[in-house]
């Protein structure tokens, strides 16, 4: 395994994670003002649905970030990702300025995805809590059987 091979899906998790950890986290301390901001966009339940967003945000970015269930935890930020990204950054129903910066959001949560979307596909990397799991009975006999021969 090369160092490229070792150490970017690392490096990767870690930029993920830390949007959706800080973004989590911001969403705790302004909870009041979130929740205002949702109710404004049309969201009914804006509380609930927010606890919800927290929920997913830290849970997946942490779950990411230590490649612990990252599979899991890159599927979690995808279920918070689409909604808010259509929800929040619909720039085919702005005009101008605000348009163009709700186009490059979008764009830029479409690219978060893609991200995501080679986590929940190919795991965490080596360099994970994922890869540090004791190897399954069915491995180990296998492997056991193969030494002793």
């Amino acid at each position: 395994m090369n160092i490229a091979e070792r150490y970017a899906p690392l490096l990767g998790r870690l930029l993920i994670a830390q949007l959706f950890l800080v973004s989590g986290f911001n969403k705790i301390t302004g909870f009041s003002g979130t929740a205002e901001f949702m109710s404004g966009a049309g969201m009914p339940i804006a509380g609930a649905l927010l606890v919800g967003a927290i929920v997913l945000e830290i849970a997946g970015g942490a779950s990411v970030l230590l490649g612990y269930r990252a599979r899991l935890g890159a599927l979690a930020l995808i279920v918070f990702t689409v909604p808010a990204t259509l929800i929040f950054h619909n720039y085919w129903a702005l005009e101008g300025a605000e348009a163009y910066t709700q186009m490059l959001m979008f764009t830029k949560n479409v690219a978060i995805l893609g991200g995501l979307l080679v986590i929940a596909g190919l795991g965490s990397g080596a360099l994970s809590l994922d890869s540090a799991k004791p190897k399954s009975r069915e491995a180990l006999r296998v492997a056991s059987g193969a030494a002793a021969r």
